[in-house]
C-alpha cells in the first residue's frame, strides 16, 4: 500500500466518516452499576472514598435503581454494608434473610422488576476481621468458607437475585454455589464469579467505603498476583468448567490483556470491573469538569470493550448511559 494511494487520514476527515468506520461501539446495554446498600432504613449518605457515589437503602435505593433503568442501564451489582454490631467471626449476617442484601433485592424486585439484580457474595463485609473467608488457626480456610457462601448464595436467591457473584476467589466456589442453588430449586439463578481477581492496590477506596479492610491483609493468599497472566486464565477455565455463566476480570484497565485472551479462549460472556481506584483516577484527571470526566470515562470504557469485555461494571454507568443517549460525549 504505497503512499500516496492509501492515505488513511481520509477515513478520519469528518465526524460523519469517523462514525461510519467506528469499530467498537459502547452501549448502555453493556453497563452494570455497582450500588452500596446500607443496613439502616432509607439512607442516602455520600461515600467520601468514592466521590459522587452514595450509600443507599429503602426508597433512596429504589429511586436510584429507577433512574439507572430510565438511563438504559440493564443491571445493578449490590454490595452490603452491614452495621459493625451485625458482624461476627462466622459471617452469619451474610445469609440472614433480614440482612441488607436480601432486603435490598426484595425492594428492587418490587420497584424495578425489569432490572437485573446481581449480588456480590464475599464474607469480608460480614466478618469482624474483614477477611474474605473464615479463619482457622489464623489462616483463611477454603472449605470452611465454601460452607458459608453456599448459605449466603441460597439466601440471595431466595430474596430474588438474578445472578450471584462470588468474589472471594475461593477454590471450588462456583461448584459449591451451583450445587447449593440447584439443590434449593434455584437452577435459573446464574453464577458470575470474579474468576480473575488480582490482588490490586486499586481496591482501596472500595474497602474504605464498605468498612471491610482487614487489619492484616491476606488477599495475596487467594487473589491473583498481578504478574501472573497464565494463572488467571487457568482460574477462568476452572470456573467455566464448574458451571460459571459469566466470568469477571478485575481490575479492568490493568487487565486488558487478560480480557482479550479470555474473550478468545472461552465462550461465556466476559465481564470487566472498572474498579474504585480506576474511578477515582479518572475523577482526578477530570479536575471537577463533568464533560472531561465523561470523555475520560468513555475512553476508558470503550478500550475495555475493545479488549473484549461483553459487560462492564462501572461507577460511571448512569452518567455514561445518559451521555451516550444524548451524544453529549462525542
Amino acid at each position: 500500500m504505497p503512499f500516496p494511494i492509501h492515505r488513511l487520514r481520509r477515513l478520519r476527515r469528518t465526524p460523519g466518516l469517523r462514525r461510519l468506520v467506528t469499530e467498537t461501539r459502547l452501549h448502555a446495554d453493556d453497563l452494570v452499576s455497582p450500588l452500596f446498600v446500607a443496613a439502616e432504613d432509607n439512607v442516602r449518605r455520600p461515600l467520601q472514598a468514592l466521590p459522587g457515589v452514595d450509600l443507599l437503602s429503602g426508597r433512596h435505593l429504589t429511586e436510584e435503581a429507577r433512574a439507572l433503568e430510565a438511563a438504559g442501564v440493564p443491571a445493578v451489582l449490590l454490595f452490603g454494608v452491614p452495621l459493625d454490631s451485625d458482624k461476627d467471626d462466622g459471617a452469619t449476617a451474610a445469609w440472614d434473610p433480614r440482612g441488607c442484601i436480601p432486603r435490598a433485592v426484595r425492594d428492587l424486585k418490587r420497584a424495578a422488576p425489569g432490572l437485573v439484580v446481581i449480588t456480590d457474595l464475599c464474607l469480608c463485609e460480614y466478618t469482624r476481621n474483614g477477611h474474605c473467608g473464615l479463619l482457622k488457626n489464623g489462616e483463611i480456610d477454603n472449605d470452611l468458607t465454601l460452607e458459608a457462601i453456599r448459605k449466603a448464595a441460597v439466601a440471595q436467591a431466595e430474596a430474588g437475585a438474578d445472578i450471584v457473584a462470588p468474589s472471594g476467589m475461593m477454590d471450588g466456589a462456583v461448584r459449591a454455589i451451583r450445587g447449593a442453588l440447584d439443590g434449593a430449586g434455584y437452577d435459573g439463578v446464574l453464577t458470575m464469579p470474579y474468576s480473575a481477581k488480582f490482588a490490586s492496590a486499586l481496591y482501596g477506596p472500595f474497602k474504605e467505603a464498605t468498612h471491610s479492610a482487614p487489619a492484616e491483609s491476606k488477599h495475596a493468599t487467594h487473589q491473583l498476583d498481578v504478574a501472573n497472566a497464565r494463572q488467571a486464565l487457568v482460574e477462568i477455565g476452572q470456573d467455566v468448567e464448574e458451571g460459571a455463566d459469566i466470568v469477571i476480570v478485575k481490575p479492568a484497565l490493568t487487565s486488558l490483556d487478560i480480557i482479550a485472551t479470555a474473550r478468545r479462549e472461552f465462550d461465556v460472556p466476559v465481564a470487566a470491573y472498572n474498579v474504585s481506584g480506576e474511578y477515582n483516577m479518572i475523577l482526578a484527571a477530570a479536575g471537577g469538569d463533568p464533560q472531561a470526566r465523561n470523555r475520560l470515562a468513555l475512553e476508558a470504557l470503550t478500550c475495555i470493550k475493545r479488549a473484549g469485555a461483553d459487560l462492564i461494571i462501572t461507577y460511571f454507568a448512569r452518567e455514561i448511559a445518559a451521555a451516550l443517549r444524548t451524544r453529549t460525549v462525542l
